[in-house]
């Protein structure tokens, strides 16, 4: 996918409105809020450097969790201000608004170099409908819109698409990071390409998995995904946690997954690895299982992957020159159920090819047992990457095309 960059055009003096990437969560430090994880943050220091050198006076937008149209104190864009300010060792100001005639006489103010950061738009409900006409009032004062918030680039929101309609737009170098790995990974992986998937729901996955079986050459599962590929198979698994039914209540569509996991085992029964041993516990003893030759019995749940998987999957990563995964292998919060995960992490590091983490629980997983920067790409966009990945299109890249 090809996209109109930063370094495309001129630059120099503008207002940009600078679509970020900031919904992350706040925590109360000894009575002041703070951003959870500045990874996002991080992430767009290039962009907004660049932007500086050019002499530009930088409007950030951005929105905060879901506060539903109402101005919610604790999800203010302020911590995420002070963060990004103490990141850059620069002063970011911050207003407590995103439109109307503080925030225009503010921006009209505003010098070369300056950084302002808005308020979270979603304390407007106008925000989600994508309203054309608070869409504009956010652009008012701006020459150009630089969109960085790869993460949003699947709603048709006010602060997303609705402002690509009113002002020029170019992508900033995160979100290009983002599009040119995922593109790569769907276009031109190196092979073998191996994709791994985990976590406890497949639901959320599925579109991405189907798009992706097409490409890999081995997918392998664990976690409370694999469970539904082994019911499929006929194992009992006892009281393991088997998201076997999904009811979308948008669609009023009922899915048994287990049937998909059929189906898919029938069409790619080449591809597709599972589990072949299980870590077993029922709340006090812990045992391993051949789940080849025997069942999770009553009263007790699967909550890792066991040692001749780990082995299995290690050697299969160890060939492999692309390996993306999304999802740990069991529940890594415990410790006791960490040792399948942290195995197939640290093959992945010591893989000689491309190496991607994707979703909040595979990032937690990594910055837990390991550093994120002993892999190749982390993508911190959750849903959008999984939305990139099934080959859907995301509307707020329209523009930017």
């Amino acid at each position: 996918m090809k996209l109109k960059t930063l370094e495309q055009i001129n630059l120099t003096d503008k207002t940009i409105l600078y679509r970020a990437p900031y919904d992350i969560d706040v925590k109360d430090v000894n009575g002041v809020l703070e951003v959870v994880d500045d990874l996002r943050i991080q992430a767009t220091l290039p962009t907004i450097k660049y932007l500086l050198k050019e002499n530009c006076k930088i409007v950030i937008l951005t929105y905060v969790k879901r506060p539903d149209g109402q101005i919610v104190e604790k999800l203010r864009t302020t911590p995420h201000a002070r963060k990004l300010g103490e990141l850059l060792g620069l002063k970011v100001d911050k207003v407590d608004d995103c439109v109307g005639p503080i925030v225009e006489e503010k921006v009209k103010n505003m010098r070369g170099g300056d950084i302002l950061m808005l308020e979270n738009v979603r304390f407007y409900k106008e925000e989600m409908v994508d309203d054309d006409e608070f869409a504009k009032q956010l652009c008012v004062g701006k020459d150009l819109v630089v969109f960085d918030g790869f993460p949003q680039a699947m709603r048709e929101h006010a602060s997303t698409t609705g402002i690509e309609r009113h002002l020029p737009a170019v992508a900033g170098f995160y979100l290009m990071n983002e599009v040119n790995m995922l593109s790569n990974l769907l276009e031109n992986p190196k092979r073998p390409f191996t994709v791994i998937i985990g976590g406890a729901k497949i639901s959320d996955k599925v579109d991405s998995v189907n798009n992706l079986l097409s490409r890999a050459d081995r997918v392998l599962v664990g976690g409370a995904v694999a469970n539904i590929f082994l019911k499929a198979q006929g194992k009992n698994l006892g009281n393991s946690f088997v998201e076997d039914v999904f009811v979308d209540e948008k669609r009023r569509e009922k899915k048994d997954w287990v049937m998909y996991a059929k189906e898919i085992l029938e069409t790619y029964k080449e591809k597709i690895v599972c589990p072949e041993d299980l870590i077993i516990s029922d709340g006090t003893l812990t045992r391993v299982i051949n789940i080849s030759t025997e069942n999770v019995p009553e009263g007790w749940m699967a909550l890792d992957i066991g040692p001749n998987t780990c082995k299995n999957f290690s050697d299969i990563i160890s060939q492999s020159q692309t390996v993306f995964i999304n999802g740990p292998m069991g529940k890594f919060e415990d410790v006791k159920f960490a040792e399948g995960s942290k195995i197939i992490l640290d093959a992945m590091k010591n893989a000689k090819g491309e190496t991607i983490i994707a979703g909040g629980d595979t990032i937690n997983l990594v910055r837990t047992y390991e550093k994120l920067e002993d892999y190749s790409h982390v993508s911190l966009a959750g849903g959008a990457t999984l939305e990139f990945l099934a080959g859907k299109e995301l509307p707020a890249l329209k523009a930017l095309q």
